[in-house]
């Protein structure tokens, strides 16, 4: 990996695909796949190849969690690579294999507007690693020292945020800091259950899987897909500068087994929502549910899921035909709304409802009805481009990549290494940037975590759980 500093040379690089993907715009099926493989050229070029540059403090499989790594895959793969089965059924194929026998295929407009949104999504996978890369620093001074040698205070601290957040959770407003708290003490015990598995110490191993199990279990019960792929997530991630082999190995088969069996799962599970049934008598019947006698059921479910729920690309192409066909671009008047969101309630009495004022323009250009159940927020590449268009993505998503560079830093800065840092306080209290929000949310997600980023930090050294290190 490269030690030079200087990401000049590697950040050009990272456009070549964009550039190519633009050149064959009139030709939209192959425009499109350029543009699906630029991103997977991006990470092999930012991830595994010679050129990329790398923190030299740390071997890769014990850095995975800082953004370069995790940020860029999460993002960047829901936002890039996902819309491949949304294409392939625009085509005619179904689990690559077509269902449009003899008839051959012909290009039309929406074969245009899919390949557009994907050049964008890349050009804006393009600027996040950018914005990371320019703003990352190689050496981090550790302003603070564990007084511990031990990682028993990781118990103590587990418990306390996240008595902290339960307690934030019986009033109304505080979700913002609830959360957050909360997953810091989630991200405790998984730290502890492998600590515990790898030193075989029952008491971190018996304390950090029962929280966490029990924080998986209600994941389960929520009818929620995301809750449910995070928490793997992070348990995968801790793991892995253990066992590095073993969750390589895992990943496949664990990602099948989610991709194919979660979306009915949950679709079962969530007629507990209108409580005519418990959640737990939904689960039962949701695991009964996926036996083999229903493979046709989960089939189709699974391929629905694949195409307009695991990719939110569709949405993406509803919103490209409206903006700025049919309504001109928002200018800045979405970043102002965010701004307002700030301000708490307690000090402005008639603040609009966030909720309401970002759905508004989901309804206004038909991606859902009011009258609708469904999510469909945007996400942060969308609200750039209904901002500002193409140039709007990539000036968002370059700040994008260089505020969540800075928090990672920072975090393992103020608390004196990286898993404490970057593992425990930045992945748990930022861990909506993985994906990002509209917004009006993620705002709203940054300010307050900032905020009790710094809480926790002074917390801490009041504690004596941390020690400025002269």
């Amino acid at each position: 990996m490269m030690q030079n500093s200087n990401p000049t040379k590697l950040i050009l690089t990272l456009y070549l695909p964009v550039l190519v993907s633009y050149s064959l715009i009139n030709s939209p099926i192959i425009s499109y796949f350029m543009a699906w493989f630029g991103s997977l050229f991006i990470f092999y070029t930012t991830i595994l190849s010679p050129v990329a540059i790398i923190k030299q403090d740390l071997p890769i499989h014990k850095q995975i969690m800082r953004p370069l790594f995790l940020t860029q895959l999460v993002f960047a793969g829901f936002m890039c690579t996902t819309s491949i089965f949304y294409f392939m059924d625009h085509l005619g194929y179904r689990y690559l294999t077509e269902i449009n026998y003899g008839a051959q295929f012909k290009e039309n407009e929406q074969t245009a507007i899919i390949a557009s949104c994907q050049r964008i999504c890349l050009l804006a996978h393009a600027a996040l690693v950018t914005g990371m890369l320019l703003v990352q620093k190689q050496h981090i001074r550790a302003k603070s020292i564990k007084t511990f040698e031990d990682d028993d205070f990781l118990i103590w601290l587990g418990i306390i945020v996240f008595g902290i957040g339960s307690l934030a959770q019986s009033f109304s407003g505080l979700s913002q800091i609830a959360l957050p708290l909360t997953l810091v003490g989630i991200s405790c015990a998984a730290v502890l259950f492998v600590k515990g598995f790898k030193i075989k110490n029952i008491k971190y191993l018996g304390i950090g899987a029962t929280i966490f199990f029990l924080n998986f279990l209600h994941a389960s019960l929520s009818g929620y897909k995301e809750p449910i792929i995070i928490n793997i997530i992070v348990i995968a991630c801790v793991f892995f500068p253990y066992y590095k082999k073993l969750i390589l190995y895992l990943a496949i088969p664990v990602a099948y087994v989610l991709l194919y069996f979660l979306p009915t799962y949950n679709n079962t599970v969530r007629q507990s929502w209108s409580g005519e049934v418990s959640a737990e008598e939904a689960q039962s019947e949701a695991f009964e549910n996926l036996s083999t006698k229903n493979k046709e059921k989960i089939e189709e479910t699974n391929w629905g899921f694949l195409t307009r729920r695991l990719s939110e690309i569709e949405m993406f192409t509803q919103f490209v035909d409206y903006v700025p066909s049919h309504h001109p671009y928002y200018d800045w008047e979405i970043v102002e709304n965010s701004l307002e969101g700030l301000i708490p309630r307690i000090f402005w009495s008639d603040k609009p409802n966030m909720e309401t004022v970002s759905m508004q323009r989901v309804y206004d250009a038909g991606v859902a009805h009011q009258t609708s159940t469904v999510s469909a927020k945007t996400r942060p590449v969308v609200d750039a481009y209904l901002s500002f268009g193409i140039s709007g993505v990539f000036f968002f998503m370059l700040l994008y990549g260089m505020l969540v560079q800075h928090l990672s830093d920072k975090a393992e800065e103020i608390f004196g290494g990286y898993e404490l840092g970057c593992v425990i306080m930045f992945n748990s209290i930022f861990q909506g940037l993985w994906r990002g929000n509209n917004f009006e949310f993620m705002f709203n997600n940054i300010f307050w975590g900032y905020v009790i980023m710094w809480f926790l930090f002074y917390l801490l050294r009041t504690i004596k759980v941390l020690n400025p290190k002269f």
